[in-house]
């Protein structure tokens, strides 16, 4: 399984280890024709502003919004994939809505289908705004979403890549196998 990492910029070396030690093979994507016989897609946290601008400026942008298979977005990856952006998640957030920097801070999320909390790790996060009818809501934190999906997209307003749990990368990598095997 063959896992493509945004990575012009953000956190992708941390999305490659944990996909490592899950037993998926990384790809680090700087140009558009790097996601050719990707199984799947991460974008990475990192600074949105900074992403949506060099995404224009390597043709990314519409290659992704092109790219057919489940994509999964962290922090400012669900900023790049919402409603106000490439528009390949029915969701609208706001940037930075939990604190600049200094306001960063963990917290154990309730995580659908799991007994065991879930470590969150909120820097300079997103907050979901609003949320369309098919979004389902897999973790919350003080009552907000915080990790969600729609259809083939996932997305965490947290960083899943700074902690040692794979929960978030085992959902979204069944959610690849499962297109995988619709597509044989």
């Amino acid at each position: 399984m063959r896992i493509g990492i945004l990575a012009v910029q953000g956190n992708f070396r941390e999305h490659a280890a944990m996909l490592r030690e899950l037993g998926a093979e990384p790809v680090e994507v700087r140009k558009p024709e790097q996601l050719d016989g990707l199984d799947g897609l991460i974008v990475p946290g990192g600074e949105s502003t900074t992403f949506m601008r060099l995404m224009r400026l390597y043709g990314l942008d519409e290659a992704i919004s092109g790219f057919e298979g489940p994509i999964m977005g962290t922090c400012a990856g669900m900023i790049v994939l919402d409603k106000e952006h490439l528009g390949l998640i029915d969701l609208e957030v706001d940037r930075n809505a939990y604190g600049r920097q200094v306001a960063s801070f963990e917290a154990d999320l309730k995580l659908s289908g799991h007994g065991e909390p879930l470590r969150g790790v909120f820097i300079r996060a997103p907050r979901v705004r609003s949320t369309g009818a098919d979004v389902e809501v897999l973790a919350e934190h003080d009552g907000e979403p915080v990790l969600v999906r729609d259809g083939r997209i996932l997305v965490a307003s947290f960083h899943p890549e700074l902690t040692e749990d794979t929960r978030v990368h085992e959902l979204f990598l069944n959610q690849v196998r499962e297109a995988m095997s619709v597509r044989a």
